[in-house]
């Protein structure tokens, strides 16, 4: 995936689940103020055991599954 394709794709997940003003606000937030994405994402999810950590992956992949491989051309 190209980097273009990549702030596109990221564009359309925050608008889908924010509204195009809070996505925005969002991008503006995490360019305007110091952001250690490493700490965010242990943040995120400190609460999860590793193994409801791997359930929801699993899960979450196997949702996903068909488009993942329609996007790779399979």
């Amino acid at each position: 995936m190209t980097d273009t394709e990549i702030r596109r794709t990221g564009m359309k997940v925050l608008q889908k689940n924010l509204g195009l003003v809070e996505a925005e606000r969002f991008i503006t937030l995490t360019l305007r103020e110091p952001f250690d994405y490493t700490e965010w994402r242990q943040d995120l999810f400190e609460d999860l055991t590793p193994e409801e950590l791997d359930r929801r992956a699993m899960a979450w992949q196997t949702e996903h599954f068909g488009e993942m491989m329609i996007k790779r051309g399979r």
